[in-house]
């Protein structure tokens, strides 16, 4: 246990941002560097040594949060960094992009603010990196087996990681020109800085791991003969397929799904463009969503220089507590301001977009709304309250349906789906074709990072049990699992 009283001595005190009118002039990460570590140590502190741990129900990798707690308490980096990567590939990912479902079921959350466990997290491997023990870990001897993953965010990096590191040759697949997934392309710069995807993938190569990019199963190789080149196959590919809005006025220029918008931007700052093909700047910016995605679009329009930003949301506002069917320790929706908020912008909950309308040259210029409710359980529009925002860009951030279909994966391997349209995998994330494993949001839905990582892993016991009869690398999770959070 750290401090039997800490968590009576010291209360929650988190990560400082930087002054909004600082940080919008930028891309750099909004947390003030190095203003975690004077404060860590007591922060640790305030874990309780509970009887049952709850947050390691709530943490779909299994963290052992209270060990790398206690010896963060203790300033002891190395044994701390040590028991995070026990059970987490990339902790400098997820301490600064998990949602922390681990800090909703901290027992000391029951009636106090919780446990500041993400920020211990980061900083933990902040300073595991900056003594350079994160080393690479190459295998002793090689099994001789071939394994190739497709897609290289968070779960084909993870079952890649583990599969090298249990002595298989394992080469990543990614269609687009650097590696990361939407890590490197989904998520800003202001969130995430790329330098850490960078040094993980550095890691990785001095590991074995080998990296392919800018090919796309299913149209520059087929599904097929990549199973034959591999003895495995893990299909990481993600949820891609976007939740579009089918009103009049989606084919006008202007209206975009985020997933084209975000990429530009993290384009811009990989040196690809010195101006976004797709800029805010100027504009009146309306984003249709509300989660994080959509924030990440907020964030984005402000630094580009937006002349104003409204974030819909079709759902009623969350409360700042928890509701009455979200008790302790399930992961409540709750009202959040994210940093992007912080730094401006209205957002309208409680409304449906009903049409777009633009000019004669077929820009769009303004978004046309109605207020909704429920009425017995069905989302009804409410009578009179319609009206129309400004809008010279619009950002479609509504979550995504479902693999992508177009590329031929599923169809060139005959892959079946499950009910929910995602691609069937066993208890072992093999899928009914011998040989071929998935993990991640292809398998899952879209999710988390923390259980993309967590699939990852798992599958990677799967593979490596299908290729030798037995492994000894860790599984977080079953296909089955259903966590309280998600």
């Amino acid at each position: 246990m750290a401090d039997p009283k800490g968590f009576l001595n010291h209360g929650r005190e988190v990560a400082k941002t930087r002054p909004v009118t600082e940080r919008v002039k930028d891309w750099n990460e909004v947390y003030v560097p190095g203003s975690l570590l004077p404060i860590i140590s007591k922060q640790a502190s305030r874990c309780m040594d509970c009887g049952i741990p709850f947050c390691h129900n709530g943490c779909p990798l299994g963290n052992l949060i209270p060990e790398w707690n206690d010896f963060a308490y203790r300033e002891d980096w190395t044994a701390a960094s040590e028991r995070l990567h026990a059970t987490n590939n990339f902790p400098e990912f997820t301490g600064r992009l998990c949602p922390a479902p681990c800090e909703s079921a901290c027992v000391l959350g029951i009636n106090q603010p919780a446990v500041t466990i993400k920020n211990v997290e980061v900083s933990i491997i902040d300073q595991a990196w900056e003594a350079g023990t994160v080393a690479p870990q190459a295998p002793e001897r090689l099994s001789g087996k071939t394994v190739a993953v497709i897609g290289s965010g968070p779960a084909g990096l993870a079952a890649a990681q583990q599969l090298t590191r249990a002595g298989h040759t394992v080469a990543v697949y990614e269609r687009a020109d650097r590696i990361g997934g939407l890590l490197r392309y989904g998520i800003p710069e202001f969130k995430m800085e790329k330098r850490h995807i960078n040094r993980r993938i550095e890691q990785m190569r001095a590991e074995g791991t080998r990296f392919r990019t800018g090919i796309e199963i299913g149209r520059d190789l087929k599904a097929t003969d990549l199973r034959k080149r591999y003895d495995a196959v893990v299909i990481a590919a993600g949820a891609t397929t976007a939740r579009d809005l089918p009103v009049p006025g989606r084919e006008l220029k202007g209206v975009h799904q985020a997933m084209e918008y975000l990429p530009l931007a993290n384009k811009v700052q990989e040196g690809d463009y010195v101006v976004s093909p797709i800029s805010a700047e100027g504009k009146h910016v309306v984003v249709i969503g509300g989660g994080d995605t959509g924030a990440d679009c907020v964030g984005t329009a402000h630094r580009q220089g937006a002349a104003s930003v409204t974030q819909l949301e079709i759902m009623p506002r969350p409360g700042e507590d928890r509701a009455p069917h979200q008790p302790w320790p399930t992961f409540p929706m709750l009202y959040k301001v994210t940093s992007a908020h912080e730094e401006g912008g209205e957002r309208v909950y409680s409304v449906s977009t009903t049409h777009f309308e633009g000019d004669e040259d077929g820009n769009v210029q303004w978004l046309h709304l109605t207020e909704v409710e429920f009425v017995d359980g069905k989302l009804t529009q409410k009578p009179g309250t319609e009206r129309k925002i400004p809008a010279q860009l619009v950002t479609l951030a509504m979550g995504f349906t479902g693999t992508d279909r177009v590329n031929g994966v599923v169809d060139q391997f005959g892959l079946e789906l499950d009910e929910r349209g995602n691609i069937a995998r066993d208890a072992d994330f093999q899928t009914n074709v011998p040989g071929v494993f998935v993990a991640g949001d292809a398998g899952r839905g879209q999710s988390l990072i923390v259980w993309a990582i967590a699939e990852g892993r798992s599958a990677a016991k799967g593979v490596d049990r299908f290729l030798t009869g037995a492994s000894e690398l860790p599984a977080p999770i079953r296909p089955t699992d259903r966590s309280l959070m998600v």
